[in-house]
């Protein structure tokens, strides 16, 4: 093993847990830093992918999110008016057993906080880091403290880090979203996100999201696209006029929006694009999406996050020099980041802008690439997460 370092994390989201798990697991000494009094997670329910279960499976949660969380075999969606099949990705076409994990964050990050505390990593509560001295590894808290030396600093803070020195560009369109009990009977699969488009400005998506803890009640997530800029208005105006334009697009969700009282009852995600290059300065490392926001695509963010935990850790425990395991950490993940940032770029306006021409071609040419041979097999690794080998790259096989 590698010398034991002395690590601080900022920023207690899934990727810095499950950073913290697996370096204190290895022995190093961690402090991970959250600015809540308790943590605790912020977002919609996602889906795991192969790649982030597969980083389950090494941190021995596979198992537990699998309990706690709801099959995914498809990926379905139909353009409104026409009918017609815009997104068909069945994970079967790559894989027979191939599948994703819809599940709730909320079930997601107890999992990796569990594990980080029971590794032995130590968190800090109501601590807000503001700054960092990449060169001598410390953090700098809101009321002026400083927090290390540390052998090694690790920027956890998400897509709004202000340890990152790139620019953030906010994307046009966000989302609004419910987590609500799971409809039964009803007219929405239990193993298939569904999704209803018109044009690309509106859009509607149902995915079952597993239950909380064990023995809770089913749920599925609600979703619905809409511009940043239109939030306000959204917000002033009745809650029926959504309603309304709801039930137009898509009747079926009639049930699920029935408990949706107040505006309250549905929280917003603004969406964010930026890559901080490079990922590494002096003793300083970003992390998930501190060095890669992008679209979360349902939960893509989180599987990156998860990706990039493991990386950290196995580049520090078979380099001696920190320099050496940072630029291992790169090599191993600039290539999945780069690929993903790029898919993102060019297929979030197909399904979230106001293009008219964009959706138009959607419509004509996603089902016939969907049905013809290697359309289907590309489409599941695309969304599955195995375009560019992340895992090989990790030294790790895809599966179990």
């Amino acid at each position: 093993m590698a010398t034991p370092l002395s690590i601080g994390i900022a920023g207690a989201g899934i990727g810095g847990l499950a950073a913290a798990a697996f370096l204190a697991r290895d022995g190093h000494r961690v402090t991970v830093f959250d600015q809540f009094d308790i943590a605790g997670p912020v977002g919609s329910g996602l889906i795991l992918q192969e790649t982030g279960l597969t980083i389950l499976h090494e941190l021995g949660l596979r198992t537990e999110a699998e309990a706690l969380g709801a099959p995914i075999h498809r990926l379905y969606g139909l353009s409104n008016p026409s009918g017609r099949t815009v997104l068909d990705v069945r994970y079967e076409s790559l894989r027979p057993a191939l599948m994703g994990v819809s599940i709730q964050r909320p079930a997601l990050f107890n999992l990796v906080h569990g594990a980080a505390l029971a590794e032995g990593a130590r968190l800090v509560p109501s601590t807000r880091i503001t700054a960092a001295n990449p060169s001598d590894a410390t953090l700098i808290d809101s009321g002026g403290g400083v927090h290390g030396p540390f052998d090694l600093i690790v920027d956890a803070l998400g897509v709004r880090s202000v340890l990152a020195s790139s620019p953030r560009r906010d994307l046009p369109y966000g989302a609004l979203w419910a987590t609500l009990p799971w409809p039964k009977p009803g007219p929405f699969h239990e193993d298939a996100l569904e999704q209803r488009y018109e044009a690309a400005s509106r859009m509607a998506g149902v995915m079952p999201s597993g239950s909380v803890a064990e023995g809770a009640p089913k749920t599925v997530t609600y979703f619905w696209s809409i511009r940043g800029d239109h939030h306000e208005a959204w917000r002033a105006a009745p809650l029926t006029h959504w309603r309304d334009a709801a039930l137009a697009l898509w009747p079926e969700t009639e049930p699920l929006l029935a408990p949706l009282k107040t505006h309250t009852d549905l929280t917003f995600a603004r969406y964010s694009h930026r890559t901080h290059w490079p990922a590494v300065s002096g003793r300083m490392v970003h992390l998930g999406d501190s060095w890669h926001a992008a679209s979360p695509q349902l939960g893509q963010g989180a599987n990156m996050a998860l990706l990039d935990a493991c990386a950290l850790a196995r580049a520090i425990g078979r380099k001696q020099d920190a320099r050496d395991a940072l630029a291992d950490y790169t090599r191993m993940r600039a290539g999945h980041v780069r690929l993903f940032q790029l898919m993102s770029f060019l297929f979030t306006p197909v399904y979230q802008s106001d293009s008219r021409v964009l959706p138009w071609l959607r419509d004509w040419l996603a089902a016939p690439v969907s049905r013809i041979w290697p359309g289907p097999q590309v489409l599941a690794a695309m969304v599955s997460g195995g375009l560019c080998a992340p895992l090989w790259k990790l030294g790790l096989k895809p599966g179990r």
